[in-house]
């Protein structure tokens, strides 16, 4: 009788929804990260893990994410709000290092004097807080950059890419390091030469057992083409001689993985003992557009004493979960009603062209900057799009001479705009700094919504709207985005602002929301 009634119970919970027979997740979907953050870098510090990537030439520099499971990453903020003064560009390939209580980050930027790439260092108290920066650390040839800091038993040891732009083989050199981190000490000494000439970069340096491990990338780090792979090698002592693996490599992209290209990154050793590498990735077709993405894979030493990734060689897209009774959970979309004093963490503007200003006030933002030499194309804000379909639509407000509105941004000489000025609404494309007008419509309002819609992760349209129902497109077909992109970065979809400083672009609120085609 008990037991009929026990199944009477089950069977009534069951038809009311108030109990579940479905299993817990197992499983956790690559990217971890969306949306363009090349050469992650990652540290464990107690129970919480931090990392940060290359952010090219948008500011702010480096952006930081925390999380506490590997899987579920929140942008907390980045390594620098400010240029370091030294710099110039080309912000690339952060490397956290955790010492004595202290975060250290090792980056690599161009020098302002002659636009040679060095290796600089800062440090906070906390990943979460801006840091300070302490200058060049390593000055050599013609570039030096992707630094890697590995503590062999207390004495500490920096490594680095050189000769990347000398008439010579790319190498991976490296020098110790003062217990402080913040000076070389000694001679530079060489690890690994590319005899393949195929690229070796983005090292990452690791102790198991009797061995050294370098886990480094080569072949076509960025753009379409990108072949990206993962390698490895292995020495008795830190100083080598290192033996490449035969089976290399240990991790690539390609026409049976989920992935176009995979490379650079770093490992975390959880609280019990296991690894995982993140590192990022392009993915396939239209999602290429997303940029690289970090994604994770755990990865063991097999009976050989060699590294292997424990779903495979093959970049995928499904991965077991790190820790039991976790569930990922994925966003896609953005919201701003501008009700803080700051910018989201997810803002990006493009400092090489333009000093950024902003005001927020009463719910609203007044976005202006001082444009740069040749930059005949204002201040872009801009968002780092986390799916290949989605549209960004924004309400522009008030009226004075600037132009203002969206754009779909590469640099000042290639990218899409959708504006407001002079009473007219205008659509305009800019290649390689050559200007064509697409479309011009009278408007008079004081307030205008504007749109545009990506589709296959390039294909763009635009349109206006008085009251952010009825919309008006400018373009019957869509727009190929794929002509903005720059080498080492895809475009980005945003707000601009053209004209002086105390004419600025207000908007009011900006949403980018993922389109589902299905």
């Amino acid at each position: 009788m008990k037991l009929l009634k026990l199944k009477h119970t089950i069977a009534m919970l069951l038809a009311f929804g108030m109990f579940s027979c479905a299993t817990a997740p197992t499983s956790y979907q690559n990217p971890v990260i969306r949306g363009d953050v090349a050469d992650p870098s990652i540290i464990r510090i107690d129970d919480t893990y931090y990392a940060c990537g290359t952010s090219s030439e948008w500011a702010p520099f480096y952006p930081m994410f925390s999380s506490k499971d590997l899987i579920n990453w929140t942008q907390t903020g980045h390594v620098f709000n400010k240029k370091p003064e030294w710099t110039s560009s080309s912000f690339w390939a952060p490397e956290l290092f955790y010492h004595n209580g202290k975060v250290f980050c090792y980056y690599s930027a161009r020098r302002a004097s002659d636009g040679i790439s060095c290796i600089g260092v800062a440090t906070a108290d906390s990943p979460t807080d801006e840091f300070t920066d302490h200058g060049v650390l390593v000055d050599f040839g013609k570039e030096a950059i992707d630094a890697f800091v590995f503590d062999d038993d207390g004495q500490l040891y920096i490594t680095w890419k050189a000769y990347g732009l000398d008439s010579r083989d790319i190498e991976l050199v490296g020098s110790k390091l003062s217990s402080d981190g913040l000076r070389l000490e000694g001679e530079v000494f060489s690890l690994l030469v590319d005899d393949q000439r195929i690229g070796q970069e983005g090292q990452y340096h690791f102790k198991y057992g009797d061995y050294y491990y370098i886990i480094y990338s080569s072949r076509g780090c960025c753009g379409p083409g990108s072949d990206y792979e993962v390698s490895v090698a292995r020495a008795k002592n830190y100083l080598g001689p290192y033996e490449k693996y035969e089976n290399n490599p240990i991790l690539k992209g390609g026409e049976e993985s989920d992935f176009q290209s995979c490379g650079h990154g770093t490992g975390v050793i959880t609280p019990d003992g296991r690894m995982f590498y993140m590192c990022h990735a392009y993915m396939k077709d239209e999602n290429f557009f997303r940029g690289r993405q970090p994604i994770l894979k755990e990865f063991k030493i097999d009976e050989n004493d060699w590294p292997y990734f424990t779903t495979g060689n093959l970049a995928k897209f499904e991965q077991h979960l790190p820790f039991p009774n976790t569930k990922q959970i994925i966003n896609l979309d953005f919201f701003d009603n501008f009700k803080n004093s700051k910018l989201k963490e997810e803002w990006t503007w493009n400092y090489i062209s333009s000093d950024m200003q902003y005001e927020i006030k009463n719910g609203k933002l007044h976005l202006s900057g001082t444009s740069k030499k040749n930059n005949h194309y204002g201040t872009a804000l801009c968002l780092r799009p986390a799916s290949a379909d989605y549209s960004l639509e924004a309400v522009v407000e008030g009226e004075n001479e600037s132009t203002k509105g969206l754009t779909i941004y590469g640099d000042a000489r290639n990218l899409l705009l959708l504006t407001y000025a002079d009473n007219k609404i205008t659509l305009k494309s800019v290649n390689g700094g050559k200007e064509n007008n697409l479309y011009e419509s009278d408007y008079n309002n004081k307030k205008l919504h504007l749109k545009m819609e990506i589709t296959d992760g390039r294909h763009c349209k635009f349109y206006w709207s008085e009251n952010g129902k009825d919309w008006v497109a400018t373009n019957d077909e869509a727009i190929d985005g794929g002509n903005v992109l720059r080498w080492d970065r895809v475009f980005r979809p945003g707000l601009i602002h053209i004209g002086d400083n105390d004419k600025p672009a207000v908007f009011s609120k900006v949403k980018m929301k993922a389109i589902n085609k299905n």
